[in-house]
């Protein structure tokens, strides 16, 4: 097998074998926990930017397969695995793991102790790396990791987000239903809600869990002006994933901030920071991030434990510093539009990990409810942004 290094900025070099595409690559390298979903992981576009280690022990056992796919490319800069399997055990599979990689031209690296890599981004954060196959000097590599500017304050959305608007019909397609959707789906006019969707690297399945809900959806480039989307008249805006820093994308906060208190509004990870940032509150950058389908949080309003998945490096702050006994309970705080309240808290580090409005229908969440790879836990939420436009309507 060909080597290969990993080199991170802070100087720790690991040395492993090539995978995927020859080349080099450079990126924040994140851990993610999750032990299936390595396609919806790579395509996901919120990993612009990003090498992401997997810390399952083996990864690409089940192949690759279209479906899959949560956009219309992988974004993720690289990937890092303990062991990539040559067999795929999967029915539905139509491609090898490592087949996947090269036609995709995703450089990688197997064959480090990913548990050691993973306890040292726990330890020392977060930080910028590069995987080679063609420079195998651990001071080039680690210099040139060095040089990489942050991707703090870094517009990553202008590079993931659609060019055009385009209209999105498709639902999902559940084995276990026959692929029926639900009854309220689109279709029926009196039953469908108009939603314009933020595109700052929005994921298939939240297209699809929309569409399930009954939603008419059309996605626009996240560039697009507040008046442009005021002239679409929808029952409903909706800000979506995406990669990097919120504050990286002044433009989106602008506009979200002209449109606060107009529509009933629902954002999800990305969505929900540029969402703080138009509320007047502030952003910060984890140490290593939440990354994977196993997280767990709780609705502050039910008192109920969510598993979630999870994708992010930045964080909502609160306006005021809570003492730790007020962390678990839902305290009301004033914005621009009035009253929000935190719903949902991550049990790992108390981040604030969902907000609501009490004056007027806004709803946001930092992890993933359409999951894609993750459990299922809040997919109730997308039938609370209905029953907010359904109240808004009437």
């Amino acid at each position: 097998m060909r080597p290969a290094v990993l080199a991170l900025a802070d100087g720790s070099v690991f040395n492993g074998q090539a995978l995927g595409f020859e080349g080099e690559t450079i990126g924040e390298v994140v851990f993610n926990t999750a032990m299936t979903g390595y396609q919806e992981i790579l395509t996901d576009p919120s990993y612009k930017g990003q090498i992401v280690l997997m810390t399952s022990t083996q990864i690409g056992n089940y192949g690759v397969t279209p479906e899959d796919d949560e956009s219309r490319q992988v974004w993720a800069e690289g990937f890092i695995v303990r062991e990539a399997s040559k067999r795929m055990s999967n029915w539905r599979a139509q491609q090898t793991f490592e087949d996947y990689l090269l036609q995709q031209k995703i450089v990688s690296i197997q064959g480090i102790d990913t548990r050691a890599l993973t306890s040292h981004l726990r330890e020392k954060g977060s930080q910028m790396g590069v995987i080679s196959h063609v420079d195998l000097d651990e001071k080039s590599l680690s210099a040139k990791a060095k040089a990489v500017p942050s991707i703090v304050g870094r517009d990553l959305v202008h590079d993931v987000t659609c060019g055009s608007p385009y209209q999105w019909s498709k639902g999902s397609s559940n084995p276990y239903s026959n692929g029926n959707r639900p009854s309220n789906s689109v279709g029926s006019a009196s039953s469908s809600y108009k939603v314009v969707v933020m595109d700052f690297g929005v994921k298939h399945q939240i297209l699809r869990s929309l569409v399930d809900v009954g939603c008419e959806v059309l996605v626009v480039p996240a560039a697009t002006s507040a008046d442009e989307i005021r002239e679409r008249q929808p029952d409903g805006l909706f800000l979506s994933n995406g990669p990097g820093d919120p504050e990286g994308v002044p433009y989106a906060v602008e506009t979200v901030k002209s449109l606060l208190g107009w529509k009933p509004l629902f954002g999800i990870c990305l969505g929900h920071q540029i969402l703080g940032l138009a509320l007047g509150l502030h952003t910060h950058k984890l140490s290593f991030g939440h990354h994977g389908a196993n997280h767990p949080v709780m609705d502050l309003r039910t008192r109920k434990i969510e598993i979630t998945s999870q994708n992010h490096n930045f964080a909502v702050d609160l306006p005021h510093k809570e003492p730790k006994e007020a962390l678990w309970t839902t305290q009301p705080f004033d914005t621009s539009i009035g009253r929000m309240e935190v719903t949902h808290r991550s049990l790992n580090d108390g981040c604030c990990e969902g907000l609501v409005g009490l004056d007027h229908p806004v709803l946001s969440i930092q992890y993933h409810p359409e999951a894609s790879p993750g459990p299922h836990d809040s997919s109730y939420l997308f039938q609370q942004f209905i029953d907010m436009m359904k109240a808004s309507k009437e």
